[in-house]
This record gives C-alpha cells, sequence and structure tokens, in this order.
C-alpha cells in the first residue's frame, strides 16, 4: 500500500472513519464488490448482469443532434388533438376569447410543469420509474402510474391512425367513395341508399362503409376485418420506428413532425383562396367576452393545456432522459410549450377556413331548396307573387336576397308560416355547428375536400398529415413504456418491444368490432383524465415539497449553468399544485353531475343518440379509473412497511474510473456522512471499531448499511469496516 495512500493515512489519523469515505472512493482504485472480498452479501458474480448494469448514464444511447430531440418533443406534444380539439374548445368557448385563458393556463401550469418533467429526466437519465423511485422512492407508483396510462391511450390512439390509414388508401381513387351516396338495387329499381340519403355522403361512409357500427355498446357484431387489417399496419410501423432506439425514431421524427406543418401550411393558403373562408375565420376569432369569466371555459382549458403537452405520460421524462446533462431544457420547455400553442391557432384557422367554406357550400344548398319550396307554393297559390321583392331572380338567387324574402313571408304569413316548413338559411347557424374528433376530421373535413379542384389530391395529404401526427405521438407514449420497464428492469428492448406491440394488438382488437369506436370514446374520455390529473399533483409535490423545491433549483443552477427564474419556484411549490387540485376536483364534481354516456349511431333513424353506459360498461370504466391509480397507493404501502425494496438503487460500488458522481467531492463534512449512510448526521449510527474484522460472505456483518434513497447508479451496496491487508 502507498505511504500516501488515504487508507495508509487514516491509520495516523484519529478522523472519524466515515469522513474518509467519499475521499477513499473518489481517488482509490475501483473496487469491483462482486468479485472481492467487499461481497459481504454472498451475492454471486454475474458477468452478464453486471455488464447490463454498467449501461449506466454515461453509456445512455443519446440524441444525434438538439434539432433531432427538439423536433421528436414537438412530435410527441403536437397531436391530433391540436388539429382537431383546440379548434372545437376555442369554437365552442368564446373563440378569440378563449385563447386568453388557454394562454394564462400554457404560463403558469403547462410551461412550469413541462419544464419540471424535462429536468428531472436529464437530470437523472432514467425513464418514469426510475426518476420518481430516485426522488421519492414511496411515491415511486407515479412512473408505474404513467406506463398503464400510456398503455390505455396507446391502445385507442393507435386505432385512431388506423383509421387514418384505411382513409389513406381510400383517397387514390376519384372521385372519392364519400363523395356520393351509394345506389342500391330494389328490385328492377335502382334507389340511393336509405341510410345515405337520410344523412349525408361522408357520414354513411364513416360509420357504415368504414365502421360498420352497431347500434350500442352492448352489440358487438364481431370484428371488421378491414379495421383490424389497419390496425395492425398501424402497430406495425410503431413497432418498426421503436425497435431501433432513439437514433431511428429521432430519424422518423425528422418527417413526422415536420411534414404536418407542410400540409397545415398548404392547406391554410389553400383555404383562404377558398369562397367563404374569411367568414370561417370571422367567426373563429370573433371574441365573445363573457365566456372569459364562465369556470366551465377555463377548466377545459385547463384540461387542454395539460394533455396538449403529454403532461404525466412519462414520454416527456423519457426523451429528456437521453440528453447531455448540459443540456438548456429551459429554452427546450419554452420552445416546445409556445411551437405547440401556435400550432393549434394554425390548424384553427386552416379548420375554419375550411368550414367557412363548407358553410357557405351548405347554405347555398339550403337557399336552394327553399327557393324550391318558395316556387311551389307560388305555383299552387299558396303564397301571393306580391310578397316576392322586384328584384329577386330565382334563377341567381343569393343568400341576402332569399334573407329578405324569407322575413317577408314571415312576417305576412305569421299564423301558418310554421306550415311552410322553410328554413332561414343563416350562415351564422352553419358556423355554429361546432363538430370535434372524429366528426371534425372523418366527417366535416372529408365532407369539405370533397369540394376541392383536385380533391383526392388533398385527402391524400390530409390523412398522410394524421397518420404522422398520430405516429409522433404515438412513438412518445410508447417510450413512456418502454424506456422505464427497459432501465428498471433491464429487459432486452427488442424482444420486450415486440411483446409490447403483439400484446397491445390483441387487446386492441376490442377496438376494431363493430361496437369498436365506443369503446374508443370510453378510454378517451375515461381512462387517463383523472389518473393522469392525480400523477402530475403527485410528482408536482414530490419535487416542491418532498425533495424540496430550493435543492432542486441549486441542481439546476449547477446542471444549467444560470439560476431559474424565481417565478418557477412559486409555480412549482405553491400555484400549480393549487391549480391542479382545483382541475381535478372540478373533474370529480363534472363526472358526478354528468353520468357517463357516448354518442350511439342509429341505423333505422340514420342519427346519433346519447346513450348512458350499461352497468358493465360502468365496471369496465371504473376500472379503469381505479387501474390507472392503483400503483399510487400500492407503491407507498410496501415501501412504507418495508415489504419490498425501496427501489432507489442508490448507489453501486461497481465504479469504473472516471464514473464517481462529480457531487461526491463538493459533500460538506456533515453531507458525506448522510451520502454514504443515506442518513441525517443525527440518526447516523456510531462508525464501528477498526479492530473489527471482515466477517466474510455469508455473515451478519454488524456494518451492514441498507441502500440509500437518492440514487441512479444501479444496486445499493453494503458498506464493512474492513482491514488493510484486504483493500
Amino acid at each position: 500500500m502507498p505511504k500516501n495512500s488515504k487508507v495508509t493515512q487514516r491509520e495516523h489519523s484519529s478522523e472519524h472513519v466515515t469522513e474518509s469515505v467519499a475521499d477513499l472512493l473518489a481517488h482509490q482504485e475501483p473496487v469491483d464488490y462482486k468479485r472481492s472480498v467487499l461481497n459481504v452479501t454472498g451475492e454471486t458474480w454475474d458477468k452478464q448482469k453486471e455488464g447490463d448494469e454498467d449501461l449506466d448514464a454515461e453509456n445512455r444511447p443519446a440524441w444525434n443532434s438538439k434539432l433531432q430531440y427538439i423536433l421528436a418533443q414537438i412530435g410527441y406534444s403536437v397531436g391530433l388533438g391540436n388539429v382537431w380539439r383546440f379548434p372545437y374548445l376555442c369554437q365552442k368557448n368564446g373563440g378569440g376569447a378563449y385563447l386568453v385563458p388557454y394562454l394564462v393556463l400554457l404560463i403558469i401550469i403547462g410551461l412550469p410543469l413541462f419544464f419540471l418533467e424535462l429536468a428531472v429526466g436529464q437530470r437523472i437519465r432514467r425513464g418514469s420509474i426510475g426518476v420518481w423511485n430516485y426522488i421519492c422512492p414511496r411515491l415511486g407508483g407515479i412512473g408505474y402510474a404513467s406506463c398503464l396510462v400510456c398503455f390505455f391511450v396507446g391502445l385507442y390512439y393507435n386505432v385512431i391512425i388506423g383509421w387514418s390509414i384505411f382513409y389513406f388508401f381510400k383517397s387514390f381513387q376519384y372521385p372519392l367513395p364519400w363523395s356520393e351516396c351509394p345506389i342500391v338495387k330494389n328490385g328492377s329499381v335502382a334507389v340511393v341508399e336509405t341510410e345515405c340519403e337520410r344523412s349525408s355522403a361522408t357520414t354513411y361512409f364513416w360509420y357504415r362503409e368504414t365502421l360498420d357500427i352497431s347500434n350500442s355498446i352492448s352489440e358487438s357484431g364481431g370484428l371488421n376485418w378491414k379495421m383490424t387489417l389497419c390496425l395492425l399496419v398501424a402497430w406495425s410501423l410503431v413497432g418498426l420506428a421503436m425497435i431501433k432506439g432513439i437514433q431511428s425514431s429521432g430519424k422518423v421524427m425528422y418527417f413526422s413532425s415536420l411534414f404536418p406543418y407542410l400540409v397545415l401550411v398548404c392547406f391554410l393558403v389553400r383555404g383562404l383562396l377558398l369562397r367563404g373562408a374569411v367568414d370561417g375565420i370571422m367567426h373563429m376569432f370573433t371574441p365573445k367576452l363573457d365566456k372569459m369569466l364562465d369556470p366551465q371555459v377555463w377548466r377545459e382549458a385547463a384540461t387542454q393545456v395539460f394533455f396538449a403537452l403529454g403532461l404525466g405520460f412519462g414520454g416527456v421524462i423519457a426523451f429528456s432522459s437521453y440528453n447531455k446533462q448540459d443540456n438548456n431544457c429551459h429554452f427546450d420547455a419554452t420552445l416546445v410549450s409556445f411551437i405547440n400553442f401556435f400550432t393549434s391557432v394554425l390548424a384553427t384557422l386552416v379548420v375554419f377556413a375550411v368550414l367557412g367554406f363548407k358553410a357557405n357550400i351548405m347554405n347555398e344548398k339550403c337557399v336552394v331548396e327553399n327557393a324550391e319550396k318558395i316556387l311551389g307554393y307560388l305555383n299552387t297559390n299558396v303564397l301571393s307573387h306580391d310578397l316576392i321583392p322586384p328584384h329577386v331572380n330565382f334563377s341567381h338567387l343569393t343568400a341576402k336576397d332569399y334573407n329578405e324574402m324569407y322575413r317577408v313571408i314571415m312576417t305576412v304569413k305569421e299564423g301558418h308560416f310554421k306550415e311552410l316548413g322553410l328554413d332561414a338559411c343563416l350562415l351564422e347557424d352553419e358556423l355554429n355547428k361546432s363538430v370535434q374528433g372524429t366528426g371534425l376530421a372523418f366527417i366535416a373535413f372529408t365532407e369539405a375536400m370533397t369540394h376541392f379542384p383536385a380533391s383526392p389530391f388533398w385527402s391524400v395529404m390530409f390523412f398522410l398529415m394524421l397518420i404522422n401526427l398520430g405516429l409522433g405521438s404515438m412513438i412518445g407514449t410508447m417510450s413512456g413504456i418502454t424506456t422505464p420497464i427497459i432501465d428498471t428492469f433491464k429487459v432486452r428492448k427488442e424482444m420486450f418491444t415486440v411483446g409490447c406491440c403483439i400484446f397491445a394488438f390483441v387487446v386492441g382488437l376490442i377496438f376494431v368490432q363493430r361496437s369498436g369506436n365506443y369503446f374508443v370514446t370510453m378510454f378517451d374520455d375515461y381512462s387517463a383524465t383523472l389518473p393522469l390529473t392525480v400523477v402530475v399533483i403527485l410528482e408536482n409535490i414530490a419535487v416542491a415539497w418532498i425533495y424540496g423545491t430550493k435543492k432542486f433549483m441549486q441542481e439546476l443552477t449547477e446542471m444549467l449553468g444560470f439560476r431559474p427564474y424565481q417565478f418557477y419556484y412559486y409555480t412549482w411549490k405553491y400555484v400549480s399544485p393549487i391549480c391542479m387540485a382545483v382541475l381535478m376536483t372540478a373533474s370529480i364534481i363534472q363526472l358526478g353531475v354528468s353520468p357517463p354516456g357516448y354518442s350511439a349511431w342509429i341505423r333505422e333513424e340514420a342519427a346519433e343518440k346519447f346513450l348512458f353506459y350499461p352497468t358493465w360498461a360502468m365496471a369496465i370504466l371504473i376500472s379503469l379509473i381505479i387501474l390507472a391509480s392503483l400503483p399510487l397507493p400500492l407503491v407507498f404501502i410496501l415501501r412504507q412497511f418495508h415489504l419490498v425494496s425501496d427501489g432507489s438503487n442508490a448507489l453501486s460500488v461497481t465504479y469504473k474510473k472516471g464514473r464517481m458522481m462529480k457531487d461526491i467531492s463538493n459533500l460538506e463534512d456533515n453531507d458525506e456522512t448522510r451520502f454514504i449512510l443515506s442518513k441525517v448526521p443525527s440518526e447516523t449510527p456510531s462508525p464501528m471499531p477498526t479492530h473489527r474484522s471482515y466477517l466474510g460472505p455469508g455473515s451478519n456483518s454488524p456494518m451492514e448499511m441498507s441502500s440509500a434513497p437518492n440514487g441512479r447508479y444501479g444496486s445499493g451496496y453494503l458498506l464493512a469496516s474492513t482491514p488493510e491487508s484486504e483493500l
């Protein structure tokens, strides 16, 4: 042993034994405790396992470039909700006035919590399970709950991608198959399909040709083979993108993240050139200021902010965990948050430019149909020709002329006006017909595109955009499952990913039966909303109140090279938890006030009808919420009463050169003891005298210490006072 060795110096020093351990670990040659006499656990050395554990933070896969990472986060956060949910909420909740509460809540809830998830992922460099085990082992259920929610969301989200794939391939024909109602033969007479005639061509194609939907959730109707094949294709695409890891999925993001913006810009330019597009945009951004005082508007804005950024799913943490430690994640959080917001506004402009055009088309159709009725009444002398203004020309009837004629007839025939069956044909009424989700993408938008010149081209572009938006979000969602599981349980990535996709496809067959759309609605409405709200509240509490906001801010200062604004300190500690608690309470109240139900398509009536879920469906619904939330109390109880390991896996003595935590050299005297023994100094047991010799494997060492709960470096370790000869 060299004379200047720390161990040799210790013999001639009266220092407390634990005060030199940090130096010992930092300056001595690394010792592999499993292959040395320091292995007091009797654990056999497994070369393969040891190799797996060596895949530490420094050897973790990394993004090829910062741009690739930003595009991955954008692709994950910008999804189908930006295209078909945000425009609907904007229209429903006051037009331009809705943007104010949304932007306020984005700043005080969305941005701070998004920054928090990026920071913990980058700091700890683990998936959601490892991150929350590190920060607070008793709240380690957060990671498992996130994985379950990701699984539930992935199940039905990929079904939507499957629908888009079906429409994408159907778009390669002219005219588009949903542009006209099908003709069926009734004996020797050819007639229009009744269900289509009573609804519309696009509605019929969606409900009958695509979904072949049953009348209720209770009528299964068997599998829809077309949708089953599309779902298989969707899971194959996701699996292929995931198997190669972030290098592959990152490259996919170059296309899947940027292509939707190209399509949106093209649609916006084309939409603005359409007749009536300005009417739609003006209607969209005409603020209804009274709506800003409605609590329901703020609740829906908060929910949209929450889901738009993908908070609580674990995907944000997973992507961030592949970053370098000194990456400026504050800049990333701000950039991605506001790109997400501006994407929603861009999509809203596109949607309402197109819907404004559609509203004009439908309004003109209404005017023509009602003008024919008036001509019929004039020819049968039900109405007098004196009621028609002299400048009105029925061969070139404008909406303005019709409205003037309509008001005159309504005034004169006030007592019998309802019997005439005339409609007002107001453009405002058409624009107020709000549609969202599948109704917007697969009915309203497809109907508008049938009136576009070169409609198949625009249809192909639109559904390819939906596929890309869906795949970007699905890659992030699947990363929220695979990254933490692979990090925690050291399973083979390829095998686990393939197994996960196959299992999800098999379970997902419930969504491609004829009643599958009703299950998609159920999962979308209830499988994630409440559990994710609880998850994010606990994430916030774990960092701000348990780990400590000051401590976290200090670590961010060391990691980023600058101190984040005090704004984050107060939002993490007070504002965000309170806002999220209010949102959770409002969601529970809403669940109790409005009994769960769904819109069913009734074939005989060719119309939608709201139905309540039957008892067995309510049991599934409640089970989804309970199952997604179950890991939170379960892990807490198991670790509180020491029924399982705390999962922290704090610190391994299987060190290699240069892989010691750099923080160890900065520890103060009192912190050094706490670092090694995982206790506050006052609780630290006095070290054993130096004459205590090593007792050997299988013995009960009096110096046996438990693993420290603040780690991220693999398995825990046991410390024993060891004679110099054995070092």
